[in-house]
């Protein structure tokens, strides 16, 4: 009797335990097909992403995030619609980048000429007698894989005190191609030679490499986009292992600034995540939709390193200016490129 007593409750106990995780784990009915993305995006720790749109399809190239050292390789995501996801594992890594050594972070991607440049900085060099700061690689696909394109470092060298890192790629609307670039709240642009093999002078009377257009409350992470013929810059600011890492914004009438602070559009939201920031953003080809894509940490978390790449909607007043960003659980709605 008490046998059958135990075998009869365990059935029971077995029943409502498989029920209640299929109710918990699948909130889509069997069959039905995915239309949010969810946040974050994909799974794993990545920091730092760089989003682009390259023939048709949603490109996304994040940090690996992870201790320093173990920062030694990449990998890239790609998706036709924002939702569906597909892994591209070690697109590059320090074997194929002998001078790179740990921390491979925030990867910039452009393609000319059929050709793709993955910008990255390496090593966290804190003096210019350490090996390491700003790289390129180049591929024949954006999924790689990538090899080094000069067999050294693009920009190993600290000017206007600010750290070699966090490279962004800025096509102006004359063709030209300018490295947006700074740590250790210094922000400077210099100017890339046709095949992005030098940096050259910047188009001044003084022909000089370099320009600091540092705004107030810069950290790191800068990002530039056209609109309307107006050049929108942004960054990061606050600490990027702490809930106060949040992204701002200024609006210039060049790529060279002057650049000043108009407000923050992105930060934490203690009902949904910490630390969101270190961006960057897509604009569906021929139309005003905007996407900014970025990492933050989940409630809860403590661990520095563990910062997931997630999405949601960017949107303008009618006077141009980016209204603050709501970040979500829920991401946003599928969105194929036409």
């Amino acid at each position: 009797m008490k046998q059958a007593l135990l075998t009869s409750l365990f059935i029971i106990f077995t029943f409502c335990f498989c029920n209640s995780n299929t109710e918990t784990e699948s909130s889509e009915k069997p069959g039905s097909e995915k239309q949010l993305s969810g946040n974050p995006i994909f799974p794993g720790w990545y920091a730092d992403p760089e989003a682009a749109i390259i023939k048709n399809q949603y490109w996304i190239f994040p940090t690996y995030s992870a201790p320093y050292d173990q920062q030694v390789f990449m990998d890239a995501f790609s998706s036709s619609d924002l939702v569906n996801w597909t892994k591209h594992e070690r697109i590059i890594d320090t074997s194929s980048v002998k001078w790179a050594k740990r921390a491979m972070w925030a990867p910039a991607i452009v393609e000319k000429n059929g050709k793709y440049f993955l910008f990255f900085a390496a090593n966290d060099i804190q003096t210019e007698k350490e090996p390491g700061g700003i790289g390129v690689a180049i591929a024949d696909k954006p999924e790689g894989p990538y090899k080094d394109h000069l067999g050294k470092p693009l920009l190993h060298y600290i000017v206007n005190r600010a750290q070699p890192i966090d490279q962004f790629v800025f096509k102006d609307k004359d063709g030209e191609y300018y490295m947006i670039y700074g740590g250790w709240g210094r922000c400077n642009i210099t100017k890339l030679n046709s095949d992005f093999t030098a940096l050259i002078p910047l188009p001044f009377e003084d022909k000089g490499i370099f320009k600091e257009i540092t705004p107030k409350g810069y950290v790191e992470g800068p990002i530039m986009f056209l609109k309307n013929n107006k050049y929108y810059f942004m960054w990061s600011e606050g600490g990027w292992t702490g809930p106060d890492y949040r992204v701002a914004y200024a609006i210039g009438n060049s790529p060279f600034g002057p650049f000043e602070r108009i407000g923050t559009i992105l930060q934490q939201d203690t009902a949904v995540a910490t630390g969101a920031g270190h961006h960057s953003v897509i604009q569906i080809p021929g139309s005003d939709e905007w996407y900014i894509v970025y990492h933050r940490r989940p409630l809860g978390e403590t661990d520095r390193n563990h910062r997931a790449t997630c999405i949601d909607k960017m949107e303008f007043d009618e006077h141009g200016f980016i209204k603050p960003v709501k970040i979500s659980f829920e991401g946003v709605a599928k969105q194929a490129i036409e």
